[in-house]
C-alpha cells in the first residue's frame, strides 16, 4: 500500500489511520479529542487533513480514517489552516474559562472567539466517556440532550452509584473540566455530582482510595498482589515490602 503525505512517499503494511502513520513520519497534526488507548472518535475536527485518490478529493478526520493505497495527503494547507481556526473558534467558545484550551489552541493562532460564550469548560470530545466505558467498564457517564444541548453527565444527573472514583475521566480531560477533591473522607467529583466514602488505611489510618475502586480492582485477576495491599495506603505498603526485604537478608546472612 503505497501513500503520499506532505509529499513525502511512504509504503505501508499494515493498515493505519492517517494520524497514526503522521505521527510515526513525525508530522504534527492537532487533536483534542483523540488519546492513545480509547477507541477514535473524531469529534473535535481539528486534525482534518485534505485526501485526494483516484481523482476524488476531500476533507476528513485524520483520527478516524484510514490510509488507503493511491491516497496523497496534505496535513497544512492554507485551507485546513483556516478551517481548523474556525473549528478552534468554536471550541473556546464551548469552553472559554479552559486554560488548558486555550493552550492548545494559541498554537493554532486561536486567541479569541465571534461566537457567543457558553458557561462551561467541557468541549463534549468525549474522551472521559470512552475511558469510563472502555478502561474502566463502569459506564457511570454518557452523552445526555442532543445537538448543541448534548453534555456529559450520569444519569438523571445525580450521585453516580457505580461511578468508582478512579479519576479516569479526569486525568483524560482535555480542558481540566472534571476535578477530584479529596475532603477527609470523601471524594467529590463535583461535575458529576459523585462523592464517594473512602477507605482508611490499615496501619496509619489516612485515607486511601474509595471503597467501591477497592472492590473493582478485588474483583479483577489481581491473583499476584497481595489482598493485604488493598487496605495499605502507598507509604505503609512500601515499608512493610522494606521490611520484608529487611528480614529476608538478616535470615540469609545467619
Amino acid at each position: 500500500m503505497k501513500v503520499t503525505i506532505d509529499g513525502r512517499d511512504v509504503e505501508l503494511q499494515e493498515q493505519k489511520t492517517i494520524l497514526k502513520l503522521a505521527k510515526e513520519m513525525d508530522i504534527n497534526i492537532p487533536t483534542l479529542c483523540h488519546h492513545e488507548g480509547l477507541s477514535n472518535y473524531g469529534s473535535c475536527r481539528l486534525c482534518i487533513v485534505e485526501i485526494s485518490n483516484n481523482g476524488n478529493a476531500e476533507i476528513d478526520t485524520s483520527c478516524t480514517r484510514y490510509a488507503e493505497d493511491g491516497m496523497v495527503i496534505e496535513t497544512e494547507t492554507e485551507k485546513l489552516k483556516e478551517r481548523r481556526q474556525l473549528i478552534g473558534e468554536l471550541l473556546l467558545a464551548q469552553a472559554p474559562e479552559s486554560e488548558k484550551l486555550k493552550d492548545k489552541l494559541q498554537e493554532l493562532g486561536v486567541t479569541k472567539t465571534r461566537f457567543e460564550a457558553k458557561d462551561s469548560d467541557c468541549i463534549v470530545c468525549g474522551r472521559c466517556v470512552r475511558a469510563c466505558n472502555e478502561e474502566v467498564g463502569t459506564g457511570a457517564i454518557s452523552f445526555v440532550g442532543r445537538g448543541y444541548e448534548t453534555k456529559v453527565d450520569t444519569p438523571f444527573s445525580i450521585n453516580s452509584d457505580v461511578c468508582i472514583g478512579c479519576t479516569s475521566c479526569a486525568e483524560v480531560c482535555p480542558t481540566g473540566a472534571i476535578e477530584v477533591e479529596d475532603e477527609g473522607a470523601t471524594r467529590y467529583i463535583r461535575y458529576f455530582n459523585t462523592e464517594l466514602e473512602l477507605k482508611k488505611c490499615e496501619e496509619c489510618g489516612d485515607y486511601i482510595n474509595p471503597e467501591r475502586m477497592i472492590e473493582k480492582l478485588k474483583e479483577e485477576d489481581f491473583s499476584y498482589y497481595p489482598e493485604e495491599n488493598f487496605n495499605l495506603c502507598v507509604n505503609c505498603r512500601r515499608s512493610r515490602e522494606m521490611n520484608k526485604f529487611a528480614d529476608k537478608v538478616l535470615e540469609a546472612s545467619k
